[in-house]
This record gives C-alpha cells, sequence and structure tokens, in this order.
C-alpha cells in the first residue's frame, strides 16, 4: 500500500494526463495499478517541461525555468521532492530503476522548442522526435517491463511516430506561433512556401504534402509495431492501443480533407471504443 504522500501525488499526475490526452489516459487504464500509477508520473514530469515550453514569456525566461526544472530533477533522484509531480516521479523511478538520462535528453529536446522554430531535414527532425518523445518511451519501458533489451529500439520509433503525428496534427496550431515543424526540404520538394504555411493556404501542392508525410508516420508505426511483443505481457495491449489510437489521428486527418489549420484531428469516442476491441483481438 502507498504512503499518503505518494498516493496524493500519482493522484495529481494522474489528473494532468487526464486534462491534457485523453488517448493516453485511456491507454493507461488498461494497466495494473503500479505500473498505472508510473506511467502517470512520468507523463506529468514531461507535459509540464511542454507547457514551460508554451508559456507566453520571453524565451530567457522560458529558458531559466527548464534549467530550474532540471534542478528539481536531480534533487528528485537524490530523493528531495518539493511538489507532487516530483514526488510521484522519484517514488516511481524507485521502484522501477527509472534512469535518469532520456529525462535529461527530453529537457535538451524542450529546450530546442524555445530556441528553434525550423528543422531542414528530415533527419534533423528525427533527432528532435527522439528527445522530445522516444525519450518518453525510454522512461516508460522500464515501468511496462520487457522480455528483450531490443525493445528499447522499437520504442524510440514508437515515440518518433507519435511525435509526427502530433506535428501533422498540429501544423496549423504551431504556423500560429511561428513555427514549421514539417522539414524545409519536404516543402522545397512539393513548392510548399513558409509564407503559405503560415498564412494557413489549404491547397493541392500542401495536400501532397500531407500526404506524404503521413505515409512516413505510417511506415514508423509498422517499423515500431513488433517491438509490442517484446514487452510483458502483461503491458502489451495498452502499447497495441495507444500505438492504433495515435495512428487514427492521421485517418481523420485524411478525412478532415488535410485541413490542419482549421479542423483539429482527433479520434471521436467511438472510434475509441472500436480501437480498444480491435487491439483486445489482436492480442
Amino acid at each position: 500500500m502507498l504512503a499518503p504522500e505518494p498516493a496524493r501525488s500519482y493522484v495529481a499526475c494522474r489528473d494532468v494526463v487526464k486534462r491534457n490526452s485523453k488517448t493516453f489516459y485511456l491507454s493507461s487504464l488498461f494497466l495494473s495499478p503500479e505500473r498505472k500509477r508510473g506511467v502517470w508520473a512520468v507523463y506529468a514530469f514531461c507535459r509540464t517541461a511542454d507547457d514551460i515550453v508554451d508559456r507566453m514569456a520571453p524565451a530567457p525566461e522560458r529558458l531559466a525555468a527548464l534549467d530550474a526544472w532540471e534542478r528539481r530533477l536531480f534533487d528528485a533522484y537524490r530523493g528531495i521532492a518539493d511538489e507532487p509531480i516530483f514526488t510521484a516521479f522519484a517514488d516511481a523511478a524507485r521502484r522501477f530503476r527509472i534512469p535518469i538520462e532520456p529525462a535529461l535528453d527530453l529537457l535538451r529536446g524542450a529546450r530546442l522548442d524555445v530556441t528553434v522554430d525550423r528543422y531542414e531535414t528530415y533527419a534533423a527532425l528525427r533527432d528532435y522526435c527522439y528527445l522530445v518523445a522516444s525519450t518518453v518511451g525510454l522512461l516508460v519501458m522500464p515501468i511496462l517491463g520487457t522480455i528483450s533489451p531490443e525493445a528499447d529500439d522499437y520504442g524510440i520509433e514508437l515515440g518518433r511516430a507519435m511525435q509526427m503525428t502530433n506535428i501533422l496534427r498540429d501544423v496549423g496550431e504551431d504556423a500560429r506561433m511561428g513555427r514549421i515543424y514539417v522539414p524545409a526540404e519536404d516543402l522545397l520538394r512539393f513548392g510548399c512556401d513558409e509564407g503559405a504555411i503560415l498564412a494557413g493556404v489549404l491547397d493541392e501542392r500542401f495536400v501532397a504534402l500531407m500526404c506524404f508525410e503521413i505515409e512516413r508516420v505510417r511506415a514508423l508505426y509498422r517499423e515500431a509495431e513488433p517491438g509490442i511483443a517484446l514487452l510483458a505481457p502483461e503491458s502489451r495491449y495498452t502499447v497495441r492501443l495507444a500505438l492504433a489510437l495515435y495512428r487514427g489521428i492521421l485517418d481523420r486527418i485524411e478525412r478532415n480533407g488535410y485541413d490542419v489549420f482549421r479542423r483539429r484531428a482527433h479520434v471521436p469516442t467511438g472510434a475509441k471504443l472500436r480501437s480498444a476491441v480491435l487491439a483486445a483481438v489482436a492480442r
């Protein structure tokens, strides 16, 4: 049984998950109580770092806040925690032997979100996706449990696929903040103009670009999928469902006519339930 303080802290982390990611929360519900709490703590840590990046504040202020968040992370690994997220994260790190290195890499990626708003090549974008998303997979892998060390490699690719899905879904939202994460080399390939992206122009060139990027991300999901079999049996369904739900966002982008400027692609409740059933059948 959990002590009162960690128990309250995990509840606070759960609330962060419920508030910010219905997909992640739904997937987590199928884990055992201890594993579920652990992934909530990891998500809350990562999400709060992301919220620091997205604050309406000058870049130096946000970078200083990330530095402070990193110092508190080090304190948590030394057993010193001053708020619920770090209390829960420290408890999960101790229980599951979560390494600190992926968390530090994630904060490196968060700093890039403050200082970099363009990526010239897909290779550079892949590196960024590793920092901000594959690291999450490496943090939760000890919680999920694995039967082979090769599971990490598949988890890294799944993280990249999920982050690329987020990038495609959020093209319009990012453009309103002056960001374009789709690689410049791809814009050039399809004759897309940066100014048109920032202005939210939906034309045949942008549709062709999105079709290309969506198929690229689907290939990443196919590469990652075999890694599910390398997880502990009791964790496989959760990851299979998360993969299906995130991949479903790509379908929704297509159904919305690739209009990521005025329509946010999300998987409706009915479709989520169908995915849950199909993921169970595939077990």
